[in-house]
């Protein structure tokens, strides 16, 4: 063992020589696809990175530097790849690691790791909690994660499919007792994929289409869902029904949900039959899994009636199964084989393949997947009557749960759209048949005429008028979605979004557009197969939400909506947009006050609430730990009933590896337990005086952080010329525009490329902002005493604590002297100065408020794990900062080749990777 590793603790040298084999076989293949001198000269490089990075050296980061600003883009594209695929080498090792040290505890009979199921199963039993109150909580309970199309995956689905594969070779080195030819093997395939991606473009050299992303989607349906859902599933059972004493069969009350090929928020390229092609294409997935798992069942089950006995139920689904002489004692197989055929007849009728089923004999299709689901049970009910129980509880019972979550829609897809785009249809659709200009009525006309046309039989919608372009393209995305429930069920379009939701009127009036293709209905009687969702964004609709949806609650038409809906209400909360609005302290507070208040209304109202959280992969969307983020909601928020988008660069590194997407669903369901039973000390931690302080900090950082951001004139000027935001359009990492209009404003431009672009410069500036500025000030007024309360609230209050930790993982990802480094970039540098020096300032006041409120010497001074991973990977991201200058500097100052904006492009892409939750 080298020495490099004895300095390493014992638990971690199994991912110390993942990173060397990893660092050994990359380097290699740099030499033999460059030169020795290029392969030298990374190196070097590297070296003064690691004496820059682990010695704070002020000389090595100067030489590094200048030495980056010589390069040719020969060498410097050689560089940025050779440091970008080792920060993705370094994920997929650490990922590995995680799940070994988590292999090791359960080998080892360690306590339940916190974030487990096991967990917060046992501590709930500690607490009281019965298990059958656990089982009533379930009964009705959705926990969902949704994927969005968001765009900050800048990874190829091909570079996806190389990671999966070496991560394959590092776990058989792991997992196996290898023979030395064995090992080399490892080795040369290990080579044969790094070789691979050196000579594979990184980038796309095309625009991504919505039906691209609908494919990048469902990859992790392929990889992950499928499988690891319903074995979670069957693992909750099981240790529930050890625990209550009796068999346990728990509801579907996890499902993963998606945005692609729905949200047309800001996206002209979703269509009614984009909307058509995201569920047919995800329609064949799920009956591609469930034909593959049953061709497998059928060779598994080979039972002969000479040996056991069926019963009648399994034998008539025998004799229905098409002749075949060969396996007429085999009536499983015969059973099986005409389940296997029914859903390739299925398959056809409603899936999109980009391959071909093998044929199997004609056989009447399934109208449901509940038919299909019923023809499985008769299998299993059949093999436990004969003793074969052990058989129905493997494959089969997995198999039965699949198709019970996934249905033959696979992933029920949300529908989302701003609300001005209604109030136009709608102004226009009045306008057609000669009622009121309704873009000119005041919100109570709007109400009136709104639950007017709700109980109207008379249609708004003739297919003999003429519509302009935009409005035609809404009615027909209303039609779809009619086609897509009638054809799917209402479970694969369950919702509707409404963006920047402001009224109840915007409301009334998606209830009013649905009405019209029969998708509510009030008259004569009621029908509601879809939820109607507000997405409260702003600081402004935040502060309004509560007195919006009790007006709401008190119209007797949606009352009787809701009654139609089980009683459930759901609200979506937008983290980005109110970060954006009004910075990380204010946007984290106005949503907790939200939450709070709305809690209020829905339990004055009668109604069950269930709460959306719109949380990007960073912090300045809302991202962080999700154990932590939803055990920090306030108590009465939860109770059983949560989303949380998943967006981004994050999906791939959550649910693209089995292991690590099994942890991050046991993650919600464990985090959403919990928080559904709060104890009183917890329900406890929010108070009057608690809140009055947090509304002062948060008013205080507030307004410095519209100061700089919106009160500044120049400030634009900055973001624009000290940050890549020009260059991130043309990197095809999505098919939705950057921007909902074509404007020079912050306010308009989306909080995916606003976070994007301060992440990439190292600054993540929507993460802190504010928040020094807010505590100098307290602490000045209130001293000693003051610095004790916050530290009281870190340690006592979860929404505090959660707050600031996010925050010092941030603070901790960002670097001021790289930072200062983009400010060159800035034209007139007066104006970068000026800016940048208010900038600089308020992150040492951030960096000293976080050390002083949490008592750590260092950031992460309490999370190790996280400190380890930027020590690994820093040396290998900082250079990329430094040279990502460099090529801007050369772009900007006239060279338009597109091997330069191919290079500017690869260093985006190494930096989103080294920082993991970069948007």
């Amino acid at each position: 063992m080298s020495s490099a590793l004895e300095l390493i603790a014992e638990k971690d040298q199994p991912l110390a020589r993942d990173l060397e084999i990893l660092a050994d076989v990359l380097e290699n293949t740099i030499r033999e696809q460059t030169s020795n001198a290029a392969a030298d000269q990374i190196g070097a490089i590297r070296d003064l990175a690691i004496r820059y990075v682990e010695g704070h050296d002020p000389e090595a980061s100067i030489t590094l530097a200048r030495t980056l600003s010589t390069l040719d883009l020969d060498n410097a594209m050689a560089l940025v790849r050779a440091f970008s695929y080792f920060s993705h080498l370094s994920n997929i090792a650490e990922d590995l690691h995680h799940n070994r040290r988590r292999r090791i505890h359960k080998m080892h009979g360690s306590e339940a790791q916190r974030g487990s199921i096991e967990a917060a199963v046992t501590a709930l039993i500690e607490r009281g909690i019965k298990p059958a109150e656990i089982l009533a909580l379930l009964s009705d309970t959705l926990i969902a994660p949704v994927l969005t199309a968001h765009p900050t995956e800048v990874k190829r689905k091909t570079i996806l499919e190389c990671h999966a594969a070496i991560s394959e070779l590092l776990v058989a080195r792991d997992r196996n007792a290898m023979t030395p030819e064995e090992e080399r093997a490892n080795r040369e395939a290990l080579e044969r994929v790094v070789l691979t991606l050196w000579q594979t473009r990184e980038i796309r050299t095309f625009k991504l289409k919505v039906q691209d992303e609908v494919e990048n989607g469902s990859t992790y349906f392929r990889s992950t869902f499928l499988h690891e859902l319903p074995r979670l599933y069957v693992d909750l059972e099981d240790r529930l029904a050890e625990l209550a004493g009796a068999d346990v069969e728990l509801p579907n009350f996890v499902h993963v949900g998606s945005w692609i090929g729905g949200d047309r928020d800001g996206n002209p390229f979703v269509t009614g039959d984009v909307m058509r092609y995201a569920v047919s294409r995800q329609s064949g997935i799920a009956l591609d899994y469930y034909y593959q798992q049953c061709s497998k069942l059928g060779a598994e089950l080979s039972m002969s009636v000479r040996l056991v006995q069926v019963d009648q139920s399994l034998q008539r689904l025998a004799e229905q199964a098409a002749e075949d002489e060969r396996k007429t004692e085999e009536p499983y197989r015969l059973a099986v084989g005409h389940i296997t055929a029914r859903i390739f007849a299925t398959a056809v009728r409603i899936g999109t393949f980009h391959h071909q089923l093998h044929d199997v004999a004609r056989a009447p299709e399934y109208e449901s997947a509940a038919e299909l689901e019923r023809d499985l049970l008769i299998v299993s009910n059949s093999l436990k009557a004969h003793g074969a129980a052990k058989l129905a509880n493997g494959r089969l019972r997995r198999l039965l749960r699949a198709v019970s979550v996934f249905g033959f829609h696979l992933a029920p897809i949300d529908m989302r759209q701003i609300s001005t785009t209604h109030e136009k249809v709608l102004t226009e659709l009045f306008q057609k048949v000669g009622l009121e200009d309704y873009s000119k009525l005041d919100e109570a006309s709007r109400r009136i005429v709104l639950l007017r046309e709700l109980a109207s039989p008379r249609p708004l919608i003739c297919p003999y008028i003429d519509y302009s372009a935009d409005v035609q393209k809404e009615i027909d995305i209303y039609h779809a979605a009619a086609e897509i429930q009638a054809r799917y069920g209402s479970h694969a379009l369950p919702n509707y979004i409404i963006s920047n939701c402001a009224s109840v009127s915007d409301m009334l009036e998606v209830a009013v557009l649905m009405n019209e293709v029969g998708i509510i209905q009030l008259a004569p009687s009621l029908k509601a197969k879809i939820n109607i969702i507000p997405l409260f964004e702003t600081t402004a609709d935040l502060r309004n939400s509560g007195q919006i949806m009790a007006d709401l609650f008190a119209l007797p038409q949606w009352r009787a909506i809701v009654g139609g809906r089980d009683q459930v209400q759901e609200v979506m909360l937008g983290y980005s947009d109110s970060n954006k609005d009004g910075g990380y302290m204010t946007s984290n507070w106005e949503l907790y006050k939200a939450e709070l208040n709305l809690v209020k209304v829905f339990d004055a109202a009668g109604i069950k609430m269930r709460l959306f959280h719109g949380r990007g992969g960073t912090v300045g969307r809302g991202g962080g730990p999700a154990f932590d983020a939803i055990v920090a909601q306030p108590a009465g928020s939860v109770n059983g009933q949560i989303r949380i988008t998943e967006q981004g660069e994050v999906i791939a590194s959550k649910f693209a590896d089995r292991e690590v997407g099994r942890r991050n669903l046991e993650i919600m369901i464990s985090a959403t337990l919990e928080a559904s039973f709060p104890s009183a000390e917890q329900s406890g931690v929010d108070t009057p005086e608690r809140h009055k302080l947090a509304e002062r900090l948060s008013l205080r950082a507030y307004q410095s952080y519209r100061d700089l951001v919106y009160a500044t004139p120049e400030f634009i000027t900055y973001f624009r010329e000290a940050t890549p935001i020009n260059e991130i359009p043309s990197l095809n990492i999505g098919s939705r525009p950057s921007a909902r209009k074509n404007t020079n404003s912050i306010a308009d431009l989306r909080a995916i490329p606003w976070v994007f672009s301060w992440s990439q410069c190292r600054l993540m500036l929507p993460g802190w902002y504010g928040f020094g500025t807010a505590i100098a000030e307290y602490l000045a007024e209130t001293g000693d005493k003051g610095l004790a309360v916050l530290q009281e609230l870190y340690s006592e209050w979860p929404f505090f604590q959660v707050t600031v930790s996010n925050m010092e993982m941030v603070l901790a990802k960002s670097d001021i002297a790289i930072a200062s480094r983009y400010s060159e970039l800035v034209r007139d540098q007066d104006l970068a100065r000026r800016i940048f020096g208010r900038i600089r300032d308020e992150w040492q006041r951030a960096v000293d408020a976080v050390l002083a409120i949490t008592g750590h010497k260092e950031l992460l001074g309490d999370n190790p794990m996280l400190a380890r991973s930027l020590d690994n990977r820093l040396p290998y991201l900082d250079p990329l900062n430094h040279l990502q200058v460099e090529l801007l500097k050369r772009m900007r100052a006239g060279d338009e080749s597109e091997e330069l904006q191919h290079a500017v492009h690869l260093t985006i892409n190494g930096i989103a990777a080294g920082l993991r939750n970069s948007g």
